[in-house]
């Protein structure tokens, strides 16, 4: 068995074998189908024709990983936290499969150096590496199925790459939290967003801007509105610490 395995690798090319081997030591358990993996990290920017003349990327694959992800992260804290109620358990959840902390786990576990992609926009880099993540997890539940998937994401993402104590004090909504600070203060916020023309890849993006009275005090890009805002936020809210420190 090892020694098939073993002759297989040689047969790869360099790249293909180092990618076959970071794999290996990501699952713990050896790929057998490497072509999916390959498709997985495919951004529809850099989309390819295969045998059959169809493009190739992993937006059906992410889209896989993303209800798989969803499902075994429901079902880890749900074990993880018996007595926490469901609020508690679907902030949990939503911090974890937030796509900026995706994209932080998959530059922590280096699969961001075998991601494929063309694009240089700003509000599509955002995602890429979420999705590029979500994707690898679909396609290890087709080579291997759920159960090693389930062990994959529990053992080795939650448990070795993530401060679980860390997330559960963490508040990454930071339109909520300005607005909390502007009911605090008593000064009126609201937010002006714009849809932008689709790009060459044919996804919309988003810009929207914080107004505080009169005055703009932050703006932000993203793929989706709630993102875009959720972008202009955070930079709102890091001008006002600054501005008035002593109102947080």
């Amino acid at each position: 068995m090892i020694r098939t395995i073993v002759q297989k690798i040689k047969l790869f090319s360099s790249n293909r074998k180092e990618f076959y081997l970071f794999l290996k030591s990501l699952f713990d358990i050896y790929p057998s189908n490497l072509n999916l993996y390959e498709t997985a990290l495919i951004h529809k920017s850099a989309s390819k024709l295969d045998s059959q003349q169809n493009w190739v990327n992993n937006e059906r694959l992410e889209y896989l990983g993303d209800a798989i992800l969803g499902a075994v992260i429901a079902d880890f804290l749900y074990n993880r936290y018996p007595n926490m109620d469901e609020g508690f358990l679907t902030q949990m959840r939503s911090k974890l499969v937030n796509r900026s902390f995706l994209t932080e786990l998959t530059f922590r576990i280096g699969l961001n150096n075998y991601i494929k992609s063309k694009t240089n926009n700003t509000a599509e880099n955002s995602h890429i590496y979420g999705d590029a993540l979500e994707a690898l997890i679909g396609a290890l539940y087709l080579d291997k199925g759920y159960h090693t998937t389930k062990q994959f994401i529990t053992r080795k993402l939650l448990l070795d790459y993530v401060d679980l104590i860390e997330v559960q004090r963490s508040n990454t909504n930071y339109k909520s939290q300005l607005i909390e600070w502007s009911q605090k203060v008593k000064m009126d916020i609201s937010f002006e967003t714009t849809e932008h023309p689709q790009n060459d890849n044919n996804q919309p993006s988003f810009m929207s801007k914080v107004i505080l009275e009169s005055d703009e005090i932050g703006k932000g890009e993203g793929a989706s509105k709630k993102e875009a805002q959720q972008n202009a936020s955070a930079k709102a809210l890091a001008y006002l610490k600054q501005k008035y420190p002593a109102t947080f």
